[in-house]
């Protein structure tokens, strides 16, 4: 039977601190393409010029998560991450999974490039932070010389 991963095991910190009382978080990889389409050889039969081929010329990571606000805050709380915020300045980011941080599957310089807060009348106060990469990261699958 397949022990499939419980996504309380999946965890991102930032600059060493897991998100804190974090529900969720998502990491997104997209790619910015480029189409090319040439005419076929010479010698290769009319008609066949109908497909592009594609190349990826900018990859994004995206890094999401939203959390419960706690009044004692020992995790990267909405306290910690306002501040980053408002410095402006990149932060470490890791993905891995509890308890291996050690063998993250992705290491990297990110910017927080949306921080929000959402107090309802009567309900729990809870945090968004959305970051991006900030060039190439030093840590993901398929880098080389990357163990991810």
């Amino acid at each position: 039977m397949e022990k499939y991963m419980n996504g309380s095991d999946m965890l991102v910190s930032i600059a060493g601190k897991a998100f804190g009382h974090c529900t969720s978080h998502t990491i997104s990889i997209s790619a910015e393409t480029k189409d090319r389409q040439v005419k076929p050889l010479a010698t290769v039969a009319s008609g066949l010029a109908k497909f592009k081929e594609k190349s990826a010329n900018l990859i994004t990571i995206t890094v999401s998560g939203s959390g419960l606000m706690a009044m004692t805050e020992t995790e990267a709380g909405m306290k910690e991450l306002r501040e980053a915020m408002f410095k402006g300045e990149p932060v470490d980011v890791k993905a891995f999974e509890r308890g291996k941080d050690a063998a993250a599957w992705l290491e990297g310089s990110f910017v927080i490039t949306s921080l929000e807060e959402e107090a309802p009348a009567g309900e729990d106060v809870t945090y968004s932070i959305q970051l991006e990469n900030n060039g190439e990261p030093t840590k993901y699958p398929g880098k080389v010389g990357s163990d991810a």
